[in-house]
Parts: structure tokens; sequence; C-alpha cells
């Protein structure tokens, strides 16, 4: 008998191909998403491939066959990988893969705010052809990055904006002790990066110990022309306090690709806030990134199904 591999969503052709040669079984479920659900669609499977469901201890304990939960991206926030280590299930992620799409966004996430592309754009379409006398962009070069979190995705990001835009880039690094930091690279800490960077680039964790670490406190530091770009968890940020200080021109305004609720509802004060970018959490989503992903968690998947352990596995 084929074992079952549960993708409730839709990931990228060469992770399902990959599984499939292999001799695996895929069960889509009933495509409802309540707990209930998920518990019943996932009673008889031998490994899950998550996307953003949420799956807690409870569904975990459904799984009565579940070797395996692979989280199709680098964050797991939405995975009880404590739970699923007790209940002597793997838990993985796929955390090198998201790397180029996502630093290579960032770095268009400040080009496009910088030149006011999206302003002029929308302006453009209403007429405005001379919009851009009274509203001009700024040059990157010598401008200064400050990065939160810097681990593969931060220290992509600084490479490219010292190199390809001549940008100074500051670093809040807690305990930069023996770490290797590149001599473009100024370690500082949280204060002084808030207060001298025109651009700051989150790229931290999610869950409750990084959750609205970035606050009123910060945006008052923060220079009245300064741009914030978060990639990372939507929780990580202070929604209400951000709007105010944008709306106040304590900051100029920012690019959001990720929110505190997912998908956003409808009347989110950020959809009010002309100068701040909004996207649907999509820093990740290239072709070649999402190949990549489910390819990840299709090997892991197939190495724990074959008693093995897998690659990636959340936690080491």
């Amino acid at each position: 008998m084929k074992k079952k591999i549960f993708i409730p969503e839709p990931v990228a052709a060469a992770g399902e191909n990959y599984l499939k040669e292999k001799g695996y079984q895929i069960v889509r479920g009933s495509g409802k998403f309540d707990k209930e659900s998920l518990k019943k669609d996932i009673a008889d499977c031998d490994a899950m491939m998550l996307s953003s469901l949420n799956i807690d201890r409870e569904i975990l304990e459904a799984g009565r066959k579940l070797v395996i939960v692979a989280r199709h991206g680098a964050g797991y926030d939405n995975l009880d990988f404590r739970a699923a280590k007790e209940l002597g299930i793997w838990a993985t992620y796929s955390p090198d893969t998201t790397s180029i799409s996502v630093a290579e966004f960032t770095m268009a996430a400040m080009l496009v705010f910088a030149k006011k592309m999206e302003a002029c754009s929308r302006e453009l379409r209403k007429g405005n052809f001379q919009y851009k006398s009274t509203n001009r962009g700024m040059e990157m070069a010598g401008k200064t990055l400050g990065i939160i979190g810097f681990g593969r995705i931060g220290r992509l990001v600084a490479k490219k904006a010292a190199y390809g835009l001549d940008m100074n880039i500051l670093a809040y690094v807690p305990r930069p002790e023996g770490k290797e930091i590149p001599d473009y690279v100024r370690c500082v800490d949280w204060e002084t990066l808030f207060g001298e960077s025109d651009f700051i680039s989150v790229h931290i964790p999610g869950g409750q110990k990084n959750r609205g670490l970035i606050g009123e406190k910060e945006f008052s530091i923060m220079k009245e022309s300064a741009c914030l770009v978060n990639v990372s968890r939507g929780g990580v940020m202070d929604e209400a306090a951000f709007c105010e200080a944008v709306k106040a021109g304590k900051i100029a305004g920012g690019v959001i690709d990720v929110f505190e609720t997912e998908p956003p509802s409808s009347d989110n004060p950020l959809f009010a806030l002309e100068n701040v970018i909004l996207t649907p959490h999509m820093a990740s989503n290239t072709a070649e990134c999402m190949a990549g992903i489910a390819l990840d968690n299709a090997e892991d998947i197939h190495l724990a199904l074959s008693g093995k352990k897998p690659r990636h596995v959340i936690g080491g």
C-alpha cells in the first residue's frame, strides 16, 4: 500500500512530481481548513507538506500514522514543532531556498519606495503627468540601511545594498562576538540603528518572542524621512503604532509584505496610507524559490519515510 502525503494547499510541481516518482500517493483532503476537517484529513496520512495552515498539537495527535510535517518555507511559526518533537514526529523546513528571492524583493521594495514609482504610476493613470515635479525620489548611494536580523537573508541584503547601491550598512547583532561580520557592515545597538538609518529592513522570525518588537518607541527614534521594509512576519511590528507614526509624519512610510492577520481585513488602517506600499506576503514568491522549497520538503519527506533523518530539522 502506498504511503500517503497530505498536501492541502498548492505547491510547485517539482515537489509533487518527486514524491510521485518515489511511489507516494498525494492526498488533497476535503478542501476545508477548519481544525476538525484537518484532523480527519490527516488521520490516515504518513506525512504532510504544510504551507500557511496552523497546525497545533491537537491536529498532530490526530495524525496517528504521521512521521513528518515539512513546513513549506523558511518560517515555521504556524507549526507547533515542539509538540511534534514530543510526539515523535519530524518537523522540517526549508531554510536556504528563500534567501535570494527575499533579498531581491527587499532591494526592489526599497528602490520602488525611494524612486516613488508606485505613486507616480498611480498618478500617471489619472492623467497627472506632472506629479513627478513635486514628488521627487531619492538616490540610494550614500544612504544608510539598517538591518534587523543578520541571518542568511539579512547578510545577502547587506551585500547587495553595499556593493550594488553604495549604501552604508548598519546591523543589529545582539552578540557579535565570534561572528563573521563583513567589513562593510557596522554593528550597532538597537537605538542607534533606528536613529541613523534611512531605510530599515526586517528579517527576523515571528512567534511570541518577537511579537510587537518594533513599536511606538522605535518609530519615535526614526528619521522623519525613513522607510521601514518588513518582509519577515507581521507580528514583529505593531501595525497600529506604525500607522500612527506614518499619519503623524514621524516616518516617511514603508513597504509592508506581511501582516498581523493574514489575509488582512479590508478595513485594515494600512490600506488608507498612500505612502505605504503593500504586497500580499510575496517576497519569496518566485518560480525558482517555490520549486526549490517544494523539492526540499519532498526530499525530507522521503528521507523520513525511508527511516532516515531529514536534512532540515527545525531546531537541529
